[in-house]
């Protein structure tokens, strides 16, 4: 993929991934709470699900934009479907 679209497209990840972490509350009333967060991280569960899926976000922008995801999905499809990329 060209600097030109990567680059923008992993900020433009980073931002989300940011304002999943700083705007919590938003996500929540957008989404609603998480079953599963709440069982098993207790009451605020589902907070705090969501501010680990923002810094997950934040981490896959980073490999967007630095190019590093690349690598990583040839990998995957090639574990996948058997093949090697070399």
């Amino acid at each position: 993929m060209s600097p030109w679209i990567r680059i923008p497209l992993g900020l433009f990840i980073i931002a989300v991934g940011f304002l999943m972490v700083q705007k919590t509350d938003v996500f929540l009333s957008w989404f609603g709470r998480i079953p599963f967060a709440e069982d098993k991280f207790g009451p605020g569960g589902s907070r705090f699900f969501y501010k680990l899926l923002g810094i997950a976000v934040v981490f896959i922008g980073i490999s967007t934009a630095t190019n590093v995801i690349s690598g990583v999905l040839e990998d995957l499809a090639g574990l996948l479907t058997h093949t090697s990329s070399s």
